[in-house]
């Protein structure tokens, strides 16, 4: 039917695979509008500027980790180097930032890492990585507030200082620690979410300021001592890089995942009121915010305290009692606590908004995508994300299932990149439209399949009216363009559209073909196990497809697409193609070296999400019946409806 492109109806066969890859449409005053009056719900609050997102984005980075992981990586990496290791994470971190930054403000609206990928990947990817990011922010909250209680009780004295109906207490016969503390900070942190996004993320400003406090406290203080005792932490006979460069860079690896948080900044994006100019300043700011601290206060322990000195567990405290400042580990302990509060509301934070987004596109039930009328926050998903959290910080040590959080993290990083290259290369250029639309769509495609066939009558009639005496000089003349200006243009047309469509293909792919490459490289050298000639086998193989496809995508123009794709005006993603590429390389090198036991455990997690979309999303999603047109003709179906309407 003219333009019609596909209807996707939920079956088996042709149809059932397809709904695998079905991609949704980036959200529109059209589909937000349809949506919300279709729906019933209500739309999240529009609340949130740029220093609540520089809060929210810090306060969910900044963790008690960056306490106790300058003493670890010091001793085992490092050493006075330290301060290079987390430059070059934090700039390893910025490219992720790049690629969410593009994202978040052409596509601002509630689902993060899972709303990208459905939109320029497909639904099976976008639901797994949905799932993914379930998995990280529950276990990743549950895990933060079971490190809460041990700070808190060094704040009342000693390990059993806190009252025994919040003291960690052992359940005979079953060996389980149980935590109440932590379960109860996750139920009062949930209740803060349910209030409403502009009070909890006051709140957590607040708490983020007390941190960064503490932080600059240790940065002044630390700097202080080491003009006074002459930094003998940096006269080392070892020189700067005991470990070398190698050292430096599994530093570097290691403190990566303490800038892990920026991306809670995008889940909020539906609740930004300028979203095209805040998301980027708020990540932007937020990340270059931690960086610069992590770095001041590393440069600060580091010299204080020779780094083979430094205490493993309480670096920082311990460095400053060498020096006679014991106090000093009151005012760490408190932002080591108000560190993990802070954390604790931006794990909880988003996990809502990711169940919020999935209910909306039917691949979870409706329970999950109701909006309070009052907050404007999804108090039933929170409610939930607080109980499965809470329980879990209760009965469970967590600490072994920390990796998994990792894995969300990274998985995500690297769809988002992905995303950023489809979307310049081969963005979605057929949208699904509701079935209500089918008239509209009817109508605007009859109206183009009249006009274009009367071009093609004129076109003949003018063909004919040329006699054969006319045909001969212009064949072999200088006037052919002049003589057929519309069998010209219609072969130039058709010229162009089958370029176009080759373009798009071998950029679809190269993009495939570099993430193989990439996998193959990574795998292969991280495998120290391997035989040295296949393993460097490999590695070849892997850095040829990487290459070549960095040189491919580099050679062929980006889509004209790219410009009409979701909102404009935000900000735009540099040095594409090498920038996602480097950010893709990054982030699967540390997703292979997580080690066999965390995969083990993502992949039973994984096998259950299949299991669940297989029975339940794929048959309840809301493209199950859409309809797939070019994506330059929505704006005309939509206002066809509306002209029929009245």
């Amino acid at each position: 039917m003219g333009f019609l492109c596909d209807t996707q109806i939920n079956g088996s066969g042709v149809g059932g695979l397809r709904s695998l890859v079905r991609r949704k449409q980036v959200d529109s005053a059209h589909s937000n509008s349809s949506s919300a009056s279709g729906s019933g719900h209500h739309q999240l609050a529009k609340a949130l500027t740029v220093p609540h997102l520089i809060a929210i984005g810090v306060g969910s980075t900044i963790g008690a980790g960056v306490y106790i992981l300058v003493g670890t990586v010091a001793r085992e990496h490092s050493g006075p180097a330290l301060t290079f290791s987390f430059l070059i994470a934090g700039i390893a971190a910025a490219l992720s930032a790049f690629c969410y930054a593009e994202l978040a403000s052409r596509c601002p609206s509630a689902g993060s890492a899972y709303h990208y990928s459905y939109i320029c990947v497909g639904e099976s990817v976008a639901w797994l990585i949905g799932w993914a990011l379930i998995l990280e922010y529950t276990i990743g909250g549950s895990a933060v507030a079971r490190g809460i209680s041990p700070n808190l009780a060094l704040l009342f004295g000693g390990p059993d200082s806190l009252p025994s109906f919040l003291a960690r207490q052992t359940i005979p016969g079953l060996d389980i620690v149980v935590d109440p503390c932590a379960a109860i900070l996750v139920f009062i942190v949930t209740g803060l979410l349910c209030v409403g996004i502009k009070e909890s993320t006051f709140v957590q400003g607040v708490v983020t300021a007390a941190n960064t406090c503490a932080m600059i406290f240790v940065i002044i203080a630390g700097g202080y001592l080491g003009f006074k005792t002459g930094w003998p932490g940096y006269e080392l006979p070892v020189g700067y890089f005991p470990f070398g460069a190698d050292g430096m860079l599994a530093g570097a690896s290691t403190v990566f995942f303490a800038f892990i948080g920026f991306d809670s900044v995008a889940s909020t994006a539906e609740e930004v009121k300028n979203p095209q100019r805040d998301l980027p300043l708020g990540i932007g700011i937020a990340l270059s915010i931690c960086c610069t601290l992590y770095m001041l206060v590393s440069a600060v322990i580091v010299g204080l305290v020779p780094y083979y000195a430094m205490d493993p567990d309480t670096p920082i405290s311990s460095a400053f009692a060498s020096h006679g400042m014991k106090w000093a580990a009151y005012i760490v302990t408190v932002g080591a606590s108000t560190a993990l509060c802070s954390t604790l509301m931006g794990s909880i934070l988003p996990q809502p908004r990711i169940l919020m987004a999935m209910a909306r596109d039917g691949l979870l039930p409706s329970f999950f995508s109701d909006v309070n009328k009052r907050t404007q926050v999804p108090v039933k998903s929170t409610v939930v994300t607080g109980l499965l959290a809470g329980i879990l910080a209760f009965f469970m040590d967590v600490e072994q299932l920390a990796g998994m959080v990792s894995v969300g993290t990274l998985v995500a990083f690297t769809m988002v990149a992905i995303s950023v290259l489809i979307l310049r290369y081969v963005p979605p250029d057929e949208v699904p439209l509701p079935p209500s639309l089918q008239e509209a769509i009817d109508s605007v495609t009859v109206r183009y399949s009249s006009s274009s066939s009367k071009e093609v009558d004129v076109e003949n009639s003018k063909a004919d009216a040329i006699t054969s005496s006319e045909i001969i000089p212009l064949l072999v003349g200088k006037e052919t363009d002049v003589a057929y200006p519309l069998i010209e243009k219609a072969a130039a047309r058709c010229n162009f559209i089958v370029n176009e469509a080759n373009r798009r293909k071998i950029a679809g792919w190269t993009i495939m073909l570099t993430c193989i490459g990439v996998l193959v490289l990574t795998s292969a050298a991280s495998s120290v196990s391997l035989n040295s000639f296949l393993r460097f086998t490999l590695c070849g193989i892997g850095g040829v497809l990487l290459l070549s496809g960095l040189v491919m995508l580099t050679w062929i123009d980006q889509d004209d697409l790219r410009h009409n794709f979701g909102h404009s005006g935000g900000f735009i993603c540099p040095c594409v193609p090498l920038l996602p590429i480097a950010c893709i390389l990054i982030n699967v090198y540390l997703l292979i070296n997580l080690g066999g036991s965390t995969w083990t455990r993502v992949s039973i997690w994984l096998a259950v999400g299949v299991i669940v979309y297989l029975f339940y999303g794929r048959k309840h999603s809301s493209l199950r019946y859409a309809v797939y047109v070019p994506a330059a003709h929505v704006d005309e179906i939509y206002q066809s409806s509306k002209n029929s309407v009245s």
